[in-house]
């Protein structure tokens, strides 16, 4: 297949994109580029939702269609996400040949504005050649990196394609069909304060507490299908006082939803019982420590069977495209997972961002073209 990309062009919408600010929350700058650039390409609708008032960004998702010359043909979306993690203002591309990369200061902004290059180049190549296609929905969400929360609050009654690709993982040729879903946890013990000098005897620490219980749970890798992690930890006032307030926030992921539930209800038990167990000191009176445990599930889970629509679709255009494509269950969680969940089956695409979220991220044009190509191929079977 012979795909007519123009690869400093792809580069030039690499770079524009990458130095356009995008935090999460503030990606107003963001849509207005892209609404501008999909109104040069001709999109026949470009929609903002009421997103906004539930994710606190300064803008809302954007909805482009575009809508083909052959409306025969089944509607498809593709699916990016318009912000970027921290540190993140002030992005400057430094290039290399084909190597992208941030000055070293802030992210590059890869993930996923790579795949926002890929789509913008697919559009304008399949404009220039007056190509034939079906209608194609462009969703662009806000703030996926705090959350998801863009696309939790997506006006998917605006939607007319059922089923799309998210263009949103690392490495090239892959393809996500599978991915776990996530509670996240917030505990906040409550201990007793006293002078840790003075009369230490008096109080109850809050830190001791939490690491009795963490100290008899198992983290990390907990079977072939589910982790658990303990990230954050707030707490204290200062050295000489027995602290008596401690938040720590964490998660448990699975692909298994009755694990999810067994798992989490292990952490939860273990921090109760140390809290109904802790020896209380004749010192400290009548007061006894308390936990509070708040539950929310970040995203649900996303499985994929090898006969759905969207698998076959692009396993075809592999071949179409000559790549071998990989398919693999990953351990993350993406937009992709919140798109199943509304009955739109999503698989996730690789754009070729690497080390992301971190100063040392880069990316190769090539991979960016290979990803167009692919798109490409998608869109022109019949």
């Amino acid at each position: 297949m012979n795909i007519p990309i123009n690869k400093e062009r792809l580069a030039g919408t690499l770079i524009r994109l990458c130095e356009t600010d995008s935090p999460s929350r503030r990606e107003g700058r963001m849509a207005t580029l892209l609404r501008n650039h999909c109104s040069t390409l001709g999109a026949d609708s470009i929609q903002e939702d009421a997103s906004a008032a539930g994710t606190g960004s300064d803008t809302g998702n954007l909805i482009v269609r575009f809508n083909g010359s052959d409306p025969s043909r089944e509607p498809l979306f593709f699916s990016c996400h318009m912000d970027t993690v921290e540190p993140g203002t002030g992005v400057r591309v430094a290039r290399s040949g084909d190597i992208f990369s941030s000055m070293g200061d802030t992210v590059l902004g890869g993930d996923d504005k790579s795949g926002i290059a890929a789509l913008l180049e697919l559009m304008t190549i399949l404009s220039e050649n007056k190509a034939s296609h079906g209608p194609i929905e462009l969703i662009f969400t806000t703030c996926e990196e705090v959350g998801l929360l863009g696309a939790k609050y997506l006006d998917y009654e605006r939607l007319q394609a059922r089923f799309g690709y998210a263009l949103d993982t690392t490495g090239i040729d892959r393809v996500i069909t599978g991915a776990p879903a996530a509670n996240h946890l917030k505990i906040t013990l409550h201990g007793i304060a006293a002078h840790a000098g003075l009369n230490p005897e008096q109080g109850i620490s809050a830190f001791c507490l939490a690491a009795k219980a963490m100290a008899d749970l198992r983290l990390g890798r907990l079977d072939d299908e589910s982790t658990a992690n303990f990230g954050c930890m707030h707490g204290g006032v200062a050295t000489n006082i027995v602290p008596a307030l401690l938040t720590i926030e964490g998660e448990v992921r699975s692909h298994s939803t009755e694990k999810l539930a067994s798992h989490t209800s292990t952490i939860i038990s273990a921090f109760q019982n140390v809290v109904r167990e802790w020896p209380v000191a004749p010192e400290v009176g009548d007061n006894h420590p308390e936990v509070d445990i708040d539950i929310r599930l970040e995203y649900p889970a996303m499985s994929l069977h090898d006969n759905d629509p969207v698998l076959t679709r692009i396993r075809k255009a592999g071949l179409l495209a000559g790549r071998n494509l990989e398919f693999l269950v990953a351990g993350g969680g993406s937009d992709a997972n919140i798109l199943n969940s509304y009955g739109l089956p999503t698989a996730i695409v690789a754009t070729g961002m690497n080390n992301v979220h971190t100063t040392e991220e880069y990316l190769d044009l090539n991979d960016i073209v290979s990803l167009t190509e692919l798109l490409y191929a998608i869109v022109m079977l019949p």
